[in-house]
Parts: C-alpha cells; sequence; structure tokens
C-alpha cells in the first residue's frame, strides 16, 4: 500500500553529480519527515540528510557542502541533488519517512546504487 521508489543512482565519475528521486504514494505526504540513508558493503547504515515537513534540513557532515535534500509537496517527492561526489560516497542509498508526530509509521524505500569511480 505505502510505497516508496527511489530513482536516479548509477555511475559517475569522481567530481560528477547525480540526482536522486524518492516518489511516495499511500502516504499523507506533507504530515512526513523525509531523509536518505546510505549504506556501503561491510558498513552501518548512515543518515546522509533530511527535510523536516516545515522545510528544516540536517546533513551529515561528510557530505554537507555537496549535496542538497528537497521535497516538492505537489509530487509527493523528496530529492537529493548530489554535486562534486567522491568515491567514498558510493553506497546503496535508500529513501525514508516518518510521520511527524506518530513515530511508529516510517518508511523505507527499497534503494538505489550509487557508485563513484576514481
Amino acid at each position: 500500500q505505502v510505497q516508496l521508489v527511489e530513482s536516479g543512482g548509477g555511475l559517475v565519475q569522481s567530481g560528477g553529480s547525480l540526482r536522486l528521486s524518492c516518489a511516495t504514494s499511500g502516504i499523507i505526504f506533507s504530515f512526513y519527515e523525509m531523509a536518505w540513508h546510505r549504506q556501503a558493503p561491510g558498513k552501518q547504515r548512515e543518515l546522509v540528510a533530511s527535510i523536516t515537513t516545515r522545510g528544516i534540513t540536517n546533513y551529515a557532515s561528510s557530505v554537507k557542502g555537496r549535496f542538497t535534500i528537497s521535497r516538492d509537496n505537489a509530487k509527493n517527492t523528496a530529492f537529493l541533488q548530489m554535486n562534486s561526489l567522491k568515491p567514498e560516497d558510493t553506497a546503496v542509498y535508500y529513501c525514508y519517512a516518518q510521520h511527524r508526530t506518530l513515530s511508529a509509521r516510517a518508511y523505507w524505500g527499497q534503494g538505489t546504487q550509487v557508485t563513484v569511480s576514481s
């Protein structure tokens, strides 16, 4: 019923850019905080960026100044613009949605692969 579908991943050279999209359905999108997490092979999943229902953003120190999270409530979609990509950004990137007050209402996407070559 609830679906979060990521797109926009792929292979890019170091220094390049990608824009990830997370299309949602089955939720009242404007009530949900949105986030992007990533997981590299053999490593824990980590929070990359988040955006509240009011548009307040937060970033991991490793991506601050390079990545931008945004949302379009009219399209029920969240985005992650990734610039100046580095090989250490290589990971599966996951979209995450959490209700602003009912925190148990939280959902994950299936992920999209980002590979940055040197």
